[in-house]
């Protein structure tokens, strides 16, 4: 291969590897590393006041937007709702940033409790491991909702349909 070509082929590869590295991985800046909730949209997604959506990582609520009433959906809600609207999240991402909807993915921290956690602990939630994000948290967050079924926490204890299950 010619000099000159070496030294494109080395550039263009140098770019890709810039650009890769920006997209993704938990050092990435996928978005604003917090923020304050405007808007609780519904058990696993909020607004914050710079005007981004955030879509809670690895967790699913029941549905309560759209017309849809599922079991413990607005319950779900309400919950997230009681925690962080009006607060000062801090946000941390994982490998990729955005959801098919265009939706920052994050885990979403308040006064050192993490919410994702804590709806799939309060059985609010259920486990949604979409790889890559998440493979590292991917058991911790199956045990969490173990032991909320096994306890009977808040949906699992009065939901005959779980429709995040």
């Amino acid at each position: 291969m010619p000099l000159n070509a070496r030294a494109h082929a080395a550039a263009a590869l140098g770019a890709i590897a810039t650009l890769a590295a920006g997209c993704g991985g938990p050092a990435s800046t996928c978005g604003p590393s917090s923020g304050v909730v405007a808007r609780v949209i519904d058990g696993d997604t909020i607004e914050l006041e710079s005007g981004e959506t955030i879509r809670y990582l690895m967790i699913d609520t029941p549905e309560s937007t759209g017309g849809a009433t599922d079991c413990f959906g607005s319950n779900a809600a309400q919950f997230n709702s009681d925690l962080v609207l009006g607060e000062t999240v801090t946000l941390s991402y994982d490998v990729e940033c955005t959801d098919r909807f265009g939706r920052l993915l994050a885990y979403v921290t308040l006064d050192d409790q993490e919410i994702n956690t804590l709806l799939v602990e309060r059985g609010y939630a259920c486990v949604l491991h979409i790889p890559p994000n998440g493979a590292d948290r991917a058991d911790e967050f199956e045990a969490l909702e173990a032991a909320a079924r096994a306890a009977g926490q808040g949906m699992w204890g009065i939901c005959e349909d779980v429709t995040c299950d």
